[in-house]
């Protein structure tokens, strides 16, 4: 089942797990949208530096650490995810809750482990 799902954090620096993340994805079919910090690409995907409004939009992935996520708050909330996947080292208590709250699935795990074992 193809889940389009927008990464925060995107990188084109090929040793990122955003990076990984992003190719991973669309290897399993699922529509990638890359959102990062400068003008490039993941393969054919372009890393977007302009936050766009996506619609039907299954997961949120996140790369980028608890406070740059701050700025993100309303954009990932507006953009009413299934889930929001928070990455190793970006676990945020407070957006978890505000997810929580906006009927969002806040979920702690690894995009890359969930994708090699069959759970994303």
């Amino acid at each position: 089942m193809n889940k389009k799902t927008v990464v925060i954090g995107a990188s084109a620096k090929q040793d990122r797990y955003s990076n990984r993340a992003v190719r991973m994805l669309q290897k399993n079919n699922h529509e990638v949208l890359a959102l990062g910090f400068e003008n490039a690409a993941i393969d054919n995907i372009p890393i977007e530096t302009a936050w766009k409004n996506y619609d039907n939009v299954d997961t949120v992935t996140l790369y980028i650490n608890p406070q740059r996520q701050k700025e993100y708050y309303k954009y990932i909330l507006d953009l009413k995810p299934k889930r929001i996947i928070f990455n190793p080292g970006t676990e945020n208590h407070e957006l978890e809750q505000l997810a929580f709250d906006n009927n969002i699935q806040p979920l702690e795990a690894c995009t890359l482990v969930l994708l090699s074992t069959g759970q994303y």
